[in-house]
């Protein structure tokens, strides 16, 4: 794969991207016995031998794992209240993630997780705009008017809310269920939206980032994200 430099010293964990920029300028890099000081050269890093201070790098092997959160899991490597953490639902050997955002603790459905920087910025700013989706069970029956405001957006302690989209897939006198796409995420927005207009959310999951979906995969289960669901989510760089 062919990658700038700096990058690459930066995904193998030597420093971060403006320091391992320094290490460049200040010719402590070598790539196949050759002192580099121009920023911006890439290099191959199946083929390319680079050498930090005299001390081969290497490269780091990217996880990308797509996770059926539970409801009753937070989404924390570690938890001072000894709650279950989404990370006690991976063996040892691949715990060495973050997740990308978060799922609060009754939330359950669709979380990724991954030790590239770059993929987890692109999915979790609000910039690139990567659509989530989830599907919610509210009490009370939500009319279409509930829908129209709900993408037209409302403000709470100071924030302004809103779906891009919504629609209901059920409803009657006692329970809805309603399908909604957001591009930010903040926290707790769903049931701040609904709140709002006076209905209790009791259910909500997660079933879509971007292009990957939730799919079949089990409570509690894990997968790795195929290449393609990978490279729709951030492009080669």
């Amino acid at each position: 794969m062919n990658v700038r430099l700096q990058k690459f010293l930066a995904d193998a964990g030597i420093a971060s991207r403006r320091a391992s920029e320094q290490l460049i300028e200040e010719g402590r890099v070598q790539v196949n016995g050759e002192t580099i000081r121009l920023l911006g050269s890439r290099i191959d890093t199946f083929k390319d031998v680079v050498l930090v201070d005299g001390e081969p790098v290497m490269a780091k092997s990217k996880l990308y794992i797509a996770i059926n959160k539970p409801a009753g899991y937070v989404t924390t490597k570690k938890d001072e209240r000894g709650r279950r953490n989404v990370m006690d639902l991976l063996p040892d050997h691949k715990r060495h993630v973050n997740p990308v955002g978060r799922l609060d603790q009754d939330t359950e459905g669709l979380l990724i997780l991954t030790n590239d920087g770059d993929f987890s910025l692109r999915l979790s700013h609000p910039r690139y705009g990567v659509t989530k989706t989830y599907v919610t069970q509210v009490r009370g029956k939500v009319t279409h008017q509930t829908i129209q405001q709900l993408c037209k957006g409302i403000f709470d302690n100071g924030e302004k809310l809103r779906a891009t989209k919504a629609r209901v897939l059920n409803s009657n006198n006692t329970r809805s269920i309603v399908e909604l796409d957001l591009n930010e995420g903040k926290n707790r927005e769903i049931r701040r939206l609904f709140a709002h207009f006076g209905h209790k959310v009791e259910r909500l999951q997660r079933v879509r980032i971007g292009s990957v979906k939730l799919g079949e995969l089990p409570p509690g289960k894990w997968r790795t994200l195929t290449d393609s669901e990978r490279k729709s989510l951030l492009p080669a760089s």
